[in-house]
Order: structure tokens, then sequence, then C-alpha cells
């Protein structure tokens, strides 16, 4: 049996969605409705309700999809081991497929992925920008060994999650922007906040929702000019260009902060926001998945971290308190 026609049908299974499931595969729509009705007449079965909103496994395909998942986490197992005898020389070899937000993706992978290149140059990594939702789904497809999700709180049945590290997060704004003239002893209160524009990341990205949230509970009557991007880089431009304030991790704008091409804003005191290392409960972790888990926590501040620096730039007042 093909396992690539494995793979489409667990990909379908997850998303219940043909056409997501053509973009997360990199294939047209056209030849994932192809692959799954070649596994239907092959297995002598009808594996999906065709439905106007999508499509829905049958009580048959829910058997089959556990045992389709199986025999792919086996094929794994497969290549890992014909990778390890290949003549490597014992070294780590094997595609490591990991996913992270924009935060994470832009500011802390590019070092992992350079210090692994000289440690295991046998492992490639191919890194993709997804959020938590999407990279949960991604892993239970098999689309991807492992996540970094920006997430507080992370439960699921079948994902494991693990506390990896803690971001910081600053609220920055122009050199020449008014709140850049605050002080310590007189910072910005919430209810001064509301008043302002912002440019934040965009919907589903956990600590920019959580701060808008507080924003919006401090504005009583005020609305605060809300703009949103797919894209850390072009806020971080609006901002430099004076135009309003946003909050994000200090790892995106520590070279910006240290340069003078933005400030950071004295006012309430965020937490830290968690970096969760996630992969899927049932399946194998290669060794080259293990190799790069080994090298992760030296690219993050470490876990129970306390930065006096940024205690010391900040008001003591807690994230959700207002001035």
């Amino acid at each position: 049996m093909d396992t690539r026609l494995l793979r489409t049908f667990t990909t379908v299974a997850r998303t219940g969605n043909l056409t997501a499931a053509a973009e997360r595969l990199h294939l047209v729509q056209s030849t994932v409705t192809a692959q799954v009705q070649a596994l239907e007449k092959e297995l002598g079965l009808r594996l999906f309700d065709r439905l106007p909103r999508g499509v829905v496994l049958t009580g048959a395909g829910h058997e089959v999809l556990g045992q389709a998942e199986a025999v792919l986490e086996a094929e794994s197992r497969l290549r890992a081991v014909a990778s390890s005898a290949g003549g490597t020389g014992g070294r780590v070899t094997g595609r490591v497929v990991l996913a992270a937000g924009e935060t994470l993706v832009s500011a802390r992978l590019p070092g992992l992925i350079a210090a692994l290149r000289r440690s295991h140059p046998g492992i490639e990594v191919d890194m993709r920008t997804m959020g938590t939702s999407a990279a949960v789904a991604a892993l239970r497809t098999g689309e991807l060994d492992l996540a970094l999700l920006l997430e507080d709180e992370a439960s699921f049945r079948d994902i494991a999650c693990t506390p990896l590290a803690r971001e910081p997060l600053v609220l920055v704004c122009s050199p020449e922007h008014p709140a850049a003239r605050r002080t310590p002893d007189a910072p910005t209160d919430w209810a001064e906040l509301a008043r302002e524009d912002y440019f934040l990341h965009e919907q589903g990205c956990s600590y920019s929702d959580r701060f808008l949230e507080q924003l919006l509970t401090a504005a009583r009557g005020t609305q605060p000019r809300i703009t949103r991007f797919g894209s850390l880089e072009v806020a971080r431009s609006c901002v430099a260009a004076g135009l309003g304030l946003s909050l994000l991790a200090r790892a995106n704008v520590a070279e910006a902060l240290e340069t003078g091409r933005l400030a950071q804003v004295p006012g309430p005191r965020f937490p830290d926001v968690t970096v969760q290392l996630a992969r899927h409960r049932r399946r194998w972790l290669s060794p080259a998945a293990a190799a790069l888990t080994t090298e992760l926590p030296h690219h993050f501040p470490p876990l129970n971290a306390v930065t006096k620096s940024r205690r010391d730039r900040t008001a003591p007042q807690q994230y959700g308190e207002t001035g």
C-alpha cells in the first residue's frame, strides 16, 4: 500500500476539509480527492461522508484512522533506522519538521538551526510558521514532529506540552513618542494607554489577545485604535515611524531598543509568556528530533529566570492592574 495515500487520508481526517488538507500537503485539491478515492477503492470502504461544509469520517473511517497513523509511525521509525544504518558513522541524521509562531521563528530559531548545523550536520530542519491551533492540528496529522507554542496554559488529550522557557514582553514606542518621555517614577497607567493607537500581532497571538482584553477593559468608554498584522516586521515599522505602540517579545525588539530606534514605555509590567514544546503523545521521537529538543533550551532564557534589568525599567504594576 502506498503510504502517501494514508498520509493524505489522515490529513483530510484531521482537517475535515479537502481544501485545507491540500494546502497542508502542498497538493492541488483534485489530487487529494483522487488519493482518498484510491484508498477507499483499495480498502473497499467508504471513509468519508461528503457534506456541503466539508467531510466527516464514517464509522469505518474512524477505525481506519488509528491504524493508518500507526502505519505512518512505523514508516517513520523504519526510515530513521535505515538512515542510521546507512553509513553515517554513528552521526545523528534525519529530517525534523518544526513549527512555531513568527515571534519565535524570527527571534530564536535561526540560532537553533545554525547550532545544529555545527553539531549535527546530518540533521535537516524544516521550519514552518504556524499559530497554536494550526500547529496542534498538524501534530495530529503527522505533518509536524515538534511545535513551539506561546501559551501559558496548553492542555490537549493527545498532545504533550512541556514548558520550555519564558519570553519577556515589552511595550514599545518611537523615541519621539510622548509615552517615551515618561519615567519609572511617573509611569503611564492603563487609562492613559487606552487612549493610544496600537499595532499588534494578528488575532490568535496569545500575549496580544491578552493585552488587548486588558486594554479594552481599561478603556471605559474610550475606543483605542487597534491595527493587527500577520507580520511582526510591519508592526515594528509602524511603531518606529511614531504611529503608535506595540506589545512584543523583547527578543524581537532587542536590537531596536539597543540602537535607539525604539524605546520602552514605562508603565504596567507584563508577565513573561510561556514557551511550550509540543509533540504527539503516541508518536516516536526520532534521534534527530531528540537532538533538536536537547539543543532548544540553549537558545531561550532559563525557564525560571527573573530579569532584574527588566524589573528595574518598569513600574511596580502587575499586568492586569490599573494605575
